[in-house]
């Protein structure tokens, strides 16, 4: 069993991983700006054509789950190699999808193989990397997996306005080659455990609790809730699902996921930060690209580069805190995030469609940096006392989390700007009578009394409902991030550990 220090062709396996975990992530938020010019092709309504989204992003959160018994049964390159050309093959089915159905059930498949991406990469990092250059070794991961989803949007706008919007899946068709080729020559192979027998009990519980809580999010809003039938029997299989995982994985004999990893403080409580991180991270950018085209009349490429600087504060956060991690405490490297990433979303909560761009473009990346100086710090302390031979099973529950927290974010902030957008339109609404004098000297286009003037006031009062909407989400991502300060006291910042560790995973 080999040292991490002489895994051959360390740089190229780490740049193959890097350009395998970039493509998952960007597919999570690169069909967002693009999403308008989708629902056209497809013939879907705008609730519909989330699913796009959603889809994506729950089939991977159900397939994260078995990665760690999957890699331990097959092997860890052999997953990995199958897994980078089964989401390369679904990235080009999506990309000539002709219907909404064909289109979802493709980014369902994208997703199923592309959830043992980031997760093997990340073990992968974790694994040929010493301790004392972990820190280091996660930022350069983590620049995948953060600042993908953060640029996603920049990407598939411009692809969207030079080409047409297939192309924001066309475009993983070279990185997947040079991936899968660069992994099959310089991954060292590692041995599969023969006779090992899978969980599908725990599975099918776990999936059907998945799949039963994501639609109910995503069409608890179209079906007004809990008065729908169907609603209701959703969050019943939501309920029952996961209360019977929950309760095999604690006293099934051979679990697919191993009740140990759990005892891990470090790892428990980063399951919990990674959650909340995963349902800031990219519901901002589903909201903030719809906000810029609607409210902000910004077009799609503009949109794609007011964005961008919040990857570029991602990384340069992540670069000072991959150096920091070895010599600052941890969770007050994250605490730091938390609060600048707090205070960038209450700013955005302030916003109105005559913002200027220079305030958006700094406090998207001061948001960008808040991000980044959570998650490198958190990658580095939730592994540093776990067992080795648990750390792909720690890194695809941490994935797992992160896409969980996504999804749920997505489709509650989503449902909450229509819901909050209607009563708002309404309260509004209820100021536009005869006896308001503000409106008595109002100019004759948009004077009530007139067919044409109603309409055009209507068009005003949806435009300022809409500001009062998002405004209202962002100020309940602040919310949602600022928890995050109670849970760190919980960790344990390690003692650092000898550079002589062994690998567990590689041989």
């Amino acid at each position: 069993m080999p040292q991490q220090q002489t895994v051959p062709h360390r740089a190229l396996i780490t740049v193959c991983a890097m350009v395998a975990t970039l493509m998952q992530a960007l597919d999570s938020t690169i069909a967002n700006v693009a999403l308008p010019y989708m629902q056209g092709s497809l013939s879907a309504s705008s609730d519909q054509i989330t699913w796009v989204l959603t889809s994506y992003i729950t089939a991977a959160a159900i397939m994260t789950a078995p990665v760690g018994w999957l890699a331990m049964r097959f092997g860890l390159k052999r997953l990995f190699l199958i897994s980078l050309v089964g989401f390369t093959v679904t990235s080009m089915l999506c990309g000539i999808a002709g219907s909404l159905g064909e289109m979802v059930v493709f980014r369902l498949l994208q997703g199923l193989f592309g959830a043992a991406l980031v997760p093997l990469s990340q073990s992968t990092m974790l694994n040929i990397y010493p301790p004392e250059k972990r820190g280091q070794a996660m930022a350069i991961w983590g620049m995948g997996v953060m600042v993908g989803p953060i640029l996603g949007p920049t990407l598939g706008g411009y692809l969207t306005e030079l080409y047409n919007w297939r192309w924001v899946f066309f475009v993983n068709l070279p990185f997947g080659v040079v991936a899968t080729l660069g992994l099959a020559a310089f991954l060292p192979k590692t041995a599969p455990t023969a006779g090992l027998r899978f969980d599908w009990f725990g599975f099918g519980a776990f999936a059907v609790g998945i799949a039963g809580l994501q639609l109910m999010l995503d069409r608890g809003e179209t079906q007004d809730w809990f008065s729908s039938t169907e609603i209701i029997v959703e969050t019943v299989l939501a309920g029952l699902g996961l209360y019977l995982f929950v309760v095999h994985m604690c006293t099934a004999k051979q679990p697919f996921i191993s009740p140990r990893v759990f005892k891990d403080r470090n790892l428990s409580v980063g399951l919990l930060v990674m959650f909340a991180v995963g349902m800031v991270l990219l519901a901002v950018s589903a909201l903030l690209a719809p906000w810029l085209q609607t409210l902000g009349g910004y077009p799609v490429e503009t949109t794609g580069l007011v964005m961008a600087p919040r990857g570029i504060g991602t990384m340069a956060a992540m670069m000072v805190a991959g150096r920091l991690s070895n010599r600052v405490d941890a969770r007050l490297l994250m605490a730091i995030g938390v609060v600048v990433l707090s205070w960038s979303l209450f700013r955005m909560s302030e916003w109105t469609p005559d913002v200027s761009q220079s305030t958006m473009i700094v406090n998207t990346m001061i948001q960008g940096a808040g991000l980044g100086f959570v998650f490198i710090p958190l990658q580095v302390i939730s592994f540093a006392t776990l067992e080795p031979i648990l750390r792909t099973e720690g890194t695809a529950l941490l994935s797992l989390l992160r896409n969980l927290g996504s999804a749920i974010g997505i489709s509650v902030t989503s449902a909450l700007v229509t819901r909050n957008t209607q009563i708002e339109h309404s309260v509004l609404s209820g100021y536009i009578t005869p006896l308001n004098r503000a409106l008595q000297g109002a100019a004759q286009a948009l004077s009530p009394a007139t067919a044409r003037g109603a309409q055009a006031l209507d068009v005003v009062v949806n435009q300022q409902a809409s500001i009062i909407a998002y405004a209202d989400d962002f100020k309940l991502m602040m919310m949602m991030a600022l928890p995050i300060l109670l849970l760190l006291p919980l960790m344990r910042q390690p003692r650092h550990m000898p550079a002589t560790e062994h690998v567990a995973v590689m041989e």
